[in-house]
């Protein structure tokens, strides 16, 4: 794939490391455990959106931008690597926060993410209650900021549309090379999914490789049916943004929504018991919404025999360790 043909700004600190964690391995008897350090990006305590922030940046220059609009929840790692990306670039950033979970107090209304969204200079220019149509939202937004003669530039959700899903088109081929340096036969690949633009990258990637690497979707908000239809319908629109000629197949795409509990960024006992364990045994930081119960949901498979004891699975870290301080009575 000609990848350099599609604009893109330099963000990332890449490649980012792909390492072993022996000692999880080891505690869970099998399969072998490597972790894609994503948290590792770089920019603003990074994260997977700044991947998907290469291209998105690098299209809102192309079309003149001066300002970009975003939205996510409070806690939104999105929001801040967005923030952050527009800081670097000289263009105004503007939020619509959703409150999608309520009570959970000052720590989760002001700190962590929040606390840098306001560091970067980011303005939250409004939070909205749950359920909100936030694509709307950010259209009438930016409505208004035409009429006021700004020229904005409307970035989805997890940066999850066509053009920020590259970023993980990137990186499934920047993880192909390191195994081929490595000398390691990927088996599997897992991560958590929520807006689909991480997994649809990496399934595309992938298929696009001809790998035949499996990926396998943690869901930490929508039900199985649902998030595995949203995602294969961004694969379907980056692949021919890419050009492809084939079509991928859908069963290529898969999810599993058995670790989301009660609801987006609502804590689990098997989150906060696999954020503990990583940080004990490898020294590692999760997220307590995203890559928190991407690996509850690994180390569930696994405990089910989803995974051959001999098999090589690459946990991709999606990041967000900033919003633990968000969480910090969950793990008092």
């Amino acid at each position: 794939m000609h990848l350099s043909r599609f604009p893109r700004v330099r963000l990332v600190h890449g490649p980012t490391p792909l390492e072993p964690m022996p000692r999880l391995s080891a505690h869970l008897g099998g399969p072998t455990l490597y972790i894609k350090r994503d948290d590792c990006t770089g920019l603003a305590s990074g994260g997977n959106k700044t991947r998907k922030l290469e291209f998105l940046i690098a299209d809102a220059l192309q079309q003149g931008a001066d300002v970009v609009i975003t939205q996510g929840a409070t806690q939104s790692n999105h929001a801040r690597q967005t923030a952050a990306a527009a800081a670097k670039h000289g263009l105004d950033c503007k939020l619509l926060l959703e409150k999608r979970v309520s009570d959970f107090g000052e720590d989760y209304e002001q700190s962590g993410n929040v606390m840098l969204d306001n560091l970067l200079g980011a303005e939250i220019v409004s939070r909205l209650p749950a359920g909100t149509d936030m694509q709307k939202a950010m259209e009438d937004f930016a409505q208004e900021l035409r009429a006021a003669g700004r020229k904005p530039y409307v970035i989805p959700g997890g940066g999850s549309n066509a053009i920020g899903a590259l970023g993980y088109v990137v990186c499934a081929q920047e993880m192909l090379g390191q195994s081929f340096d490595m000398g390691l036969r990927i088996d599997h690949v897992v991560h958590a999914t929520g807006s689909t633009g991480t997994q649809a990258g990496l399934v595309t990637g992938l298929q696009a490789s001809n790998s035949r690497i499996p990926v396998m979707g943690i869901s930490v908000r929508a039900p199985k049916q649902a998030q595995e239809e949203n995602v294969y319908r961004l694969v379907q629109a980056t692949a021919k943004h890419l050009g492809m000629t084939h079509e991928i197949p859908r069963e290529t795409v898969a999810a599993n929504s058995d670790y989301v509990g009660a609801g987006y960024g609502l804590p689990t006992p098997e989150m906060v018991e696999a954020i503990r364990l990583t940080a004990r045994l490898e020294g590692i930081l999760l997220d307590p919404v995203y890559s928190g119960k991407g690996m509850a949901g690994l180390i569930g498979l696994i405990q089910q025999g989803h995974f051959g004891k001999n098999d090589n699975v690459v946990f991709v870290h999606t990041g967000g360790s900033v919003g633990l301080f968000g969480y910090r009575n969950t793990f008092a």
